[in-house]
């Protein structure tokens, strides 16, 4: 048996070779070749060896391999006398006799069977007849799992006499991209690091490692270097493009992926999708750790818990909730409550679990019955956040003796109790522990269970699973695929830990990829803590009396001779405060509104032109992000030749991602790469009072709203679009157009308060733009909160189609195209 120590924590895929051959001189290893192949995440493994036999008498050779429970092996065949046997899969103890049969009368045999770590070693026996050689042939698949950021392949090889020929080759094709690819060794030295070759081009890579004789033997002892894991460590290139929406008054979190940008593969019918979408928050978790101090942890397994829970406590974020339960016949409470993860609870935590002391009997039914009811008295009591994961984390190394000790009672209780609302994770140590009840108690209840080998690295492989589960960025993450699709393998999964990754496999319906397409659903949480900042910046500056981007300072003159007072607005007006809280919009007849919440105020102009006319209202040259609006008409003129104009179509462009968004009062339509794409179950469109939201990553968001207006006296109606820019901070300093001018801000300040000629009207002097105008309060309809009614916003209206306030004249923002850049 030989023990594995990786210190990088628990591997993302295991692929373990171990030759042993006895050391017989009159037995030469004459090749060892070990070649991976990876396409598209899939891992198909081809382990050939050729041995020859120079005694008179046969020879057993033993072989072991250790795989990962994910892995299976498709092929064993071996090559006696030119002759080519294939292995076939019988039940154990049959081929076990057959295979004695066959080395008790000389012949050569192999036998390919598990033992060791529940399927994760597999023992290959082979014997050799006299003066005879012997070629076999292992194959084994497996698809790679990515966890914490990366794919790995290990390849654990311990020969014990070096081969005439040794090579270890992989290559790797990813269509998606290969971020980075490492490749090492354990058992390399200054004189074999050279001999480690590594190929990356954009989307393939190829690693080889072959030393002659003389470089596998081991200076001053007998056997070979070859003694250790080689190790492959890869990642992919992740982009996507995200439109999240909000549909019509349903407000259901979408995201849908044009197929273009999907991680994708598809082949003769068949795709698999691989969903890992970066960027994302992490989720903060509510975790009870339910510690195992019974007797039978006595020794080397309580200091490795020990050692590991500093680890794991350690790593605690401060918006994170944590309890601790030990157990043995009794159960003890580090406290009654849980307690959020501040460095002085976690410094505190880490005394308590230094002095863990074992003794006793095992009840784990009433310890994770416990860990459940402490979550739901804290959730219930609204002690954690809403938006927040409940898990159990069992550490343990025995079965259950105390209590309830009955492993299938015990598991129908855990999963009544729990009830779907968190997550239990177990680690068992030991060989002695029922990792098949610790198993399928956490399958019940939408968690994992790992078994944790003895050995002196015990801590760290209890450390590297934590690390995997420790950082829920999405919960109840729901796959929803098209309907030219069938034979679908998994598509709900209870959590998207960080660095992991969703894989969903099935079959397209006549080899349909143009109406492929996805929605996810799930839940997770917004970055940032922004309203809380500003909150405190806002009453330091009240307090103290400062002018900063949330505050104003105002001066009120005494009455002149009119009566009226005369104010002066004066606003520190800076980068932060234009880049989140402008609202630019246009929306009616047409009406063009630029909000500023801060200073609750807005601006607003009207511009008419005749239908047909296209405008510019957002250019940024750096991304390509345009949009232009085209106007139309009442249906029916008005008798006395008065038209009323709207904005009816837009054309929206982000040249940089190659998506293109044609809106109209009718439909809807989406281009990725000048190719339109069909989204999911539905041709969208915008019903009456309906909005669309899209958010371009790194770019913008904004709203599309369409309305219709009704004239009852006069029995028509008018369909029209009103535009919403939500988000624009990620647009460069050169974005331009009718709306796009104000997205970096707009310095005002406003004289001369007075009466207007209009009822309870007022009337301003305002100085922007290096321009004296004039100006007056009017009321405008924002329908961006409220798409039925819309909400009544005062604003400061510029007359003349905006001029003064806009850069040039109106005219001067028409195009020839919906989406012409410039």
């Amino acid at each position: 048996t030989h023990t594995h120590t990786h210190t990088q924590g628990t591997l993302c895929s295991h692929v373990y070779l171990t030759l042993h051959f006895p050391f017989i001189q009159k037995v030469e290893v004459q090749s060892i070749r070990i070649t991976c192949t990876v396409s598209s995440r899939f891992a198909h493994t081809v382990m050939s060896s050729k041995a020859l036999n120079k005694e008179n008498s046969s020879q057993e050779i033993f072989f072991e391999v250790e795989l990962p429970k994910m892995a299976f092996i498709t092929n064993f065949s071996m090559e006696i006398d030119g002759q080519v046997y294939v292995g076939e899969v019988k039940e154990k103890e049959s081929a076990k006799e057959q295979y004695e049969k066959a080395v008790s009368s000389g012949k050569t045999a192999g036998l390919v069977k598990a033992s060791g770590r529940k399927m994760e070693k597999f023992s290959v026996s082979v014997n050799i007849a006299a003066q005879s050689s012997v070629s076999f042939i292992l194959i084994y698949e497996e698809l790679l799992q990515r966890t914490l950021g990366s794919y790995e392949i290990l390849i654990r090889v311990k020969v014990e006499q070096p081969a005439q020929e040794f090579q270890i080759e992989a290559d790797i094709y990813e269509p998606q991209g290969i971020a980075f690819v490492e490749a090492s060794a354990t058992f390399l030295t200054n004189e074999l690091i050279p001999l480690v070759e590594k190929t990356v081009t954009d989307t393939k890579a190829h690693i080889s490692f072959s030393p002659t004789v003389e470089q596998q033997k081991c200076p001053g002892c007998k056997g070979s270097l070859i003694n250790g894991d080689f190790i492959i460590k890869y990642d992919v290139k992740r982009s996507y493009v995200y439109f999240p929406s909000c549909i019509c008054l349903l407000y259901i979190s979408l995201l849908i992926l044009t197929q273009s940008t999907l991680s994708l593969q598809a082949v003769n019918g068949y795709f698999v999708h691989f969903f890992s979408p970066p960027d994302l928050a992490r989720v903060p978790k509510n975790v009870v750790y339910v510690i195992d101090t019974s007797g039978s942890m006595h020794g080397a397994k309580i200091e490795q818990t020990r050692e590991s829970m500093v680890a794991i406590l350690q790593d605690l974020h401060e918006e994170d909730h944590f309890g601790i339960l030990l157990f043995e016949r009794k159960i003890s409470y580090w406290k009654d409550y849980l307690t959020k993860a501040t460095k002085r609870n976690v410094s505190d935590a880490i005394d308590y679990v230094k002095k863990i002391q074992d003794s006793g009997s095992t009840n784990i039914n009433s310890a994770i019955l416990d860990a459940v009811s402490l979550l739901k008295k804290e959730r219930k009591e609204k002690k954690v956040p809403e938006r927040s994961m409940d898990m159990i984390f069992l550490l343990t190394d025995g079965m259950p003796n105390s209590g309830v000790t009955s492993p299938q009672l015990i598991q129908q209780n855990v999963f009544s109790a729990i009830g779907g609302s968190m997550s239990l994770f177990c680690l068992g140590f030991g060989n002695d522990v029922d990792y098949s009840f610790l198993d399928v108690m956490c399958r019940q209840n939408k968690g994992v269970a790992r078994r944790i080998f003895d050995g002196s690295d015990a801590a760290i492989q209890l450390k590297g699973f934590y690390e995997e589960v420790s950082s829920p960025l999405l919960l109840e993450v729901d796959l929803r695929y098209s309907e030219n699709t069938d034979f679908l393998t998994k598509t709900h999964y209870s959590q998207l830990f960080n660095g992991s990754e969703i894989v969903v496999a099935g079959q397209l319906k006549e080899n349909d990829m143009d109406n492929f397409s996805v929605e996810v659903f799930a839940h997770g949480v917004r970055k940032g803590r922004r309203g809380n900042i500003e909150a405190k910046a806002l009453n330091l500056s009240l307090k103290y009396n400062f002018v900063t981007p949330l505050t104003s300072l105002v001066v009120t003159k005494p009455e002149n001779e009119n009566g009226a007072n005369r104010s002066l607005i004066a606003d520190k007006m800076t980068e932060s405060r234009r880049i989140h809280y402008l609202l630019a919009a246009v929306d009616g007849d047409p009406h063009f509104m630029i909000e500023l919440p801060d200073k609750n105020d807005a601006l607003c102009f009207n511009i008419n032109d005749k239908p047909g006319t296209i405008f510019s209202l957002v250019r940024d040259p750096k991304s390509g992000f345009v949009v232009n609006g085209q106007i139309i008409s009442k249906k029916k003129v008005a008798l006395d030749g008065n038209m009323n104009t709207y904005f009816g179509h837009f054309g929206i462009t982000h040249q940089k991602l190659g998506v293109r968004l044609d809106v109209s009062v009718q439909e809807i339509s989406v281009f990725y790469s000048d190719k339109q794409v069909k989204l999911l179950c539905m041709e969208l469109k915008l019903v009456k009072n309906c909005s669309l939201t899209v958010t371009l990553r790194h770019s913008v968001k904004f709203r599309v709203i369409r309305h219709t207006k009704v004239w009852k006296r006069r029995h028509d109606h008018q369909d029209y679009l009103g535009f919403y820019t939500l988000d624009s901070h990620h647009l460069s300093a050169s974005v331009h157009g009718l709306l796009g001018q104000f997205y970096h801000g707009v310095v005002f300040e406003l004289t001369d308060l007075r009466p207007g000629e209009g009822q309870e009207k007022l009337d301003a002097t305002m100085y922007v733009k290096g321009q004296r105008l004039n100006v007056t309060r009017h009321w405008q309809k924002d329908f961006n909160k409220d798409l039925k009614n819309g909400e009544s916003i005062a604003c400061w209206f510029v007359d003349n189609e905006g001029r003064g306030l806009i850069d040039g004249a109106a005219s001067d923002y028409t195009v020839s195209d919906l989406f012409t850049a410039i």
